[in-house]
């Protein structure tokens, strides 16, 4: 394990592309010729791994990936940030990680536009729903979630309902300002469950109906389920200060991301040649 002081870890070479705001994990790619594109969370942005899969990737295919992953980052954070969005538009082909349903604005509760984890507000009718839950103290939408289900089941329930319809309609939106060839990624410790109700396991509330829903919008879902092997290494082969071990252990090491282009870089090699 490489546990780190607070002050030290990865060197992520943040840079910006095109007109964009936002700072992705460099170093900067150079994107006047054909590129890639991998668009998520925190798992393709690379937190604690040196080589994160688009790298690794990238060199597989012999030309740049432009790594558009952000941390705790949803397709809201895509979709609020227009110049990010162009750039991926470019791409000649585009992969888009699987994200949880929690982590959008939705009919219930809003997000911060660039860190989706973050609570905002809740909305007129999340207050009705549930007229006893304090809102003051919640500050991320997991912990939001956890005191809506403790709080009533059943009206929690109805809230699990319109953030997967939320997420259908963004990642609908999404897809439909990238590049003709895009690859869903689905990066997670199991397939997807026929039903997903529950925070746990990630991404939350996908399940195995909404992904096919979206087949006909990508030319592949590429389905990424670590092994064994590749979980017990993880976190050691990670780099992190010891202060965020709790969180460095919610994400894959550098096994895992070597598993996950092992199986993307064939898909998109293919793609690229039609």
């Amino acid at each position: 394990m490489s546990i780190l002081a607070e002050a030290e870890g990865l060197d992520y070479f943040p840079c910006r592309y095109g007109a964009s705001k936002t700072l992705f994990r460099g170093p900067e790619r150079v994107l006047t010729q054909p590129f890639v594109a991998m668009l998520g969370g925190s798992s393709t942005f690379g937190k604690y791994v040196a080589q994160p899969f688009p790298a690794l990737v990238e060199t597989a295919l012999g030309r740049p990936v432009a790594n558009l992953g952000g941390l705790n980052a949803g397709p809201d954070f895509y979709l609020s940030d227009p110049a990010a969005l162009a750039v991926a538009a470019r791409a000649q082909v585009a992969v888009v990680q699987v994200t949880g349903a929690e982590a959008l604005t939705n009919p219930y509760y809003s997000v911060h536009s660039r860190r989706n984890d973050r609570f905002l507000a809740a909305t007129p009718a999340l207050r009705a729903l549930f007229p006893t839950v304090d809102f003051a103290e919640v500050h991320f939408t997991r912990h939001l979630l956890q005191v809506l289900e403790r709080s009533d089941p059943i009206a929690f329930a109805q809230v699990v309902n319109g953030l997967k319809d939320a997420w259908m309609d963004r990642m609908r939106r999404l897809l439909g300002q990238l590049p003709g060839r895009r690859v869903l990624l689905w990066l997670a410790d199991a397939p997807p469950p026929d039903q997903a109700l529950a925070l746990d396991p990630a991404p939350p509330f996908i399940d195995r109906a909404m992904l096919d829903a979206l087949q006909g919008e990508v030319d592949q879902v590429v389905i990424a389920t670590p092994s064994r092997r590749a979980r017990a290494l993880a976190p050691f082969d990670m780099t992190y200060p010891e202060t965020e071990a709790a969180l460095a252990a919610c994400l894959p090491g550098a096994a895992i991301h070597a598993e996950v282009a092992a199986k993307l870089a064939p898909v998109v090699k293919a793609l690229l040649q039609n």
